[in-house]
């Protein structure tokens, strides 16, 4: 269990940092994120589906520049917690309360993180002005290391409600099954929102449309 744990958290944290500070290879999706994280935790299929849920509010968010945004890779590491060993609906719309409710407390610390950047860059303002190599070395550093502990103090607080959740669910089996129902009805909402507006007009929108088409016949075809 706590192997399980530590392997959860210094997951939550990498994806944390992949989403804008280091790497960005797309692990901080949150299909990726919750799948990986769900086969720490034993279920690679249960984190799989709160991802793929997941991963269609985050369609309709662009995480670039100044931009505000819930950090829903670290959310689908709670909510594949969540959803491990639970079956079907049971788990999947709980978890998914779950991850939305973390990603906005990582956008929180987003903000915080830039308000502390900012900070930073001001007090050493004239040498960084200057060029001076060392202290810009060490107020990069400065910045990885606050995104590391801003994403591994999120994935804990995300896990510590993923247990408090599977230990006392808060809805009965019948509300858990309509709260799956309605979250993904939203998250198609929010992703054919995001798709579209994404894709613009033209040519990237006529694939889309495609895309979508497709895969609705191999769902209801398989």
């Amino acid at each position: 269990m706590i192997e399980t744990l530590a392997w959860l958290l210094l997951w939550g944290t990498v994806v944390g940092l992949d989403l804008v500070s280091v790497g960005q290879v797309m692990i901080a999706r949150p299909l990726v994120a919750g799948t990986v994280a769900g086969a720490i935790a034993g279920d690679p299929v249960g984190g799989a589906t709160v991802g793929a849920v997941l991963e269609l509010f985050a369609l309709d968010v662009l995480p670039v520049g100044a931009a505000r945004y819930p950090d829903y890779g670290l959310g689908a590491v709670a909510a594949a917690a969540t959803a491990a060993g639970a079956p079907g609906a049971l788990g999947t719309g709980i978890g998914v309360c779950v991850g939305l409710a973390v990603a906005y407390l990582g956008e929180l610390g987003i903000r915080a993180v830039r308000g502390l950047n900012t900070a930073d860059v001001r007090y050493r303002r004239e040498a960084l002005d200057a060029g001076d190599a060392a202290v810009v070395r060490a107020t990069q550093m400065r910045g990885l290391l606050r995104d590391a502990l801003r994403s591994a103090v999120v994935t804990v607080l995300g896990l510590a409600i993923a247990a408090l959740v599977y230990r006392w669910p808060p809805v009965t089996v019948q509300g858990a099954v309509l709260v799956t129902i309605v979250l993904i009805g939203a998250a198609l909402g929010a992703g054919a929102t995001g798709g579209m507006r994404l894709s613009g007009r033209g040519l990237h929108l006529r694939w889309f449309v495609l895309g979508v088409a497709a895969g609705v016949v191999w769902v209801v075809v398989t």
